[in-house]
């Protein structure tokens, strides 16, 4: 049976930010008597953010709902960032009325195939918010991987922890994965609820140890931009820039476009592997039809 994996994300969020602060980053004395634990107690968070234990205690346990002047306060004390903030605000609004998002299945319409497409010398992919790769290009495919080989449903955090060449592809590949599980965990923020989210969790957890303290760190983060160090198994190293672009017809999938800096080694490495993949291309169809012959 899967687990709910948004349950009580609000309380685990909250004890996750405050296990990482001691007494001296909030300008606390550390006290006489020894501690139980690594961070910052229930009682010392309260005090900071002028609030009763009992009410902290009370919200931590996902049994009562924070005003948003409460939540501003936390986030002050527990020193959360923009992406933090955003998410913890998405957790409480959990306890209103609002009614939540139903999780979707998501696909490429042919507009956006086309487009992809028309990037010949660019590598893209499509990526949905538990990370499923729903699209792709020949170059992205060169780049990353042939995503029409892989059986079932392709999500990309799954890739990262399945497929040794990942790990061989990416220079940096924990700070690559642990980014992935935080984006994945921020993007789902608003489908509590979801099955298929949970039953990826639950098979990650289970088969991997990396994954599942990971994503019991609690960390967040947007698809926004970056660069990632890659070491490429037919062009070499490659140091390339990528930016999340928002599909407007379905907010939940973003384009991940791949880039290189004019006239640099990478930006020639793109180029090489622009000519391999049109060689593959046509071997392919050359292929095809002798075969039909």
């Amino acid at each position: 049976m899967t687990r709910e994996p948004n349950r009580n994300d609000l309380g685990e969020f909250l004890k996750a930010r405050r296990n990482e602060l001691t007494p001296a980053d909030v300008g606390l004395p550390p006290g006489g008597q020894a501690r139980r634990v690594a961070g910052l107690r229930r009682e010392e968070v309260a005090l900071l953010a002028a609030i009763s234990t009992d009410y902290y205690t009370r919200l931590e346990q996902g049994r009562i709902q924070a005003s948003p002047s409460v939540l501003s306060s936390l986030s002050q004390v527990l020193g959360l960032d923009d992406d933090q903030r955003a998410y913890l605000h998405e957790l409480a609004d959990r306890h209103s009325h609002r009614p939540h998002r139903r999780p979707a299945s998501h696909h490429a319409d042919p507009q956006l195939q086309r487009m992809l497409d028309d990037m010949t010398h660019t590598p893209a992919f499509v990526i949905g918010p538990r990370t499923e790769v729903v699209a792709w290009n020949a170059m992205g495919a060169a780049l990353i991987t042939d995503f029409s080989q892989l059986p079932g449903e392709r999500y990309y955090i799954r890739m990262l922890f399945t497929d040794p060449a990942m790990r061989d592809l990416y220079a940096d590949w924990e700070g690559v994965t642990r980014l992935a599980i935080a984006q994945m965990r921020m993007h789902n923020a608003a489908s509590p609820g979801d099955s298929r989210l949970a039953a990826l969790v639950d098979e990650l957890c289970a088969g991997y140890p990396l994954f599942r303290r990971w994503w019991a760190d609690h960390e967040v983060a947007t698809r926004g931009t970056g660069t990632k160090h890659l070491h490429h198994p037919v062009v070499g190293d490659l140091a390339l820039d990528w930016n999340a672009v928002t599909w407007a017809a379905d907010p939940d999938l973003q384009i991940i476009v791949w880039t290189a800096e004019a006239g640099s080694p990478s930006s020639d490495g793109l180029r090489l592997l622009s000519s391999w993949a049109a060689d593959v291309a046509a071997g392919r169809m050359t292929g095809a039809k002798l075969n039909q012959g």
